[in-house]
């Protein structure tokens, strides 16, 4: 479920310059995110599925089978 904008709180982080530059190269007119924020999230997002899946798979997610 996507939240709107205006529910999103700011979060500060420190990264590496190396992977900022390295996430830009993927956002703006000819990448596939439209703002470097929008890479985070979903790069979050991929990270807490596999987590899930990976937690499933170990039977640690209440009511699923590994």
């Amino acid at each position: 479920m996507l939240i709107p904008y205006e529910y999103m709180p700011k979060v500060s982080a420190d990264i590496p310059q190396e992977l900022l530059d390295d996430v830009q190269e993927h956002v703006g007119e000819d990448g596939k995110f439209v703002s470097t924020s929008d890479a985070i999230r979903s790069s979050l997002r991929k990270m807490l599925d596999q987590m899930d899946e990976i937690d499933r798979k170990h039977g640690r997610i209440e009511g699923e089978d590994g």
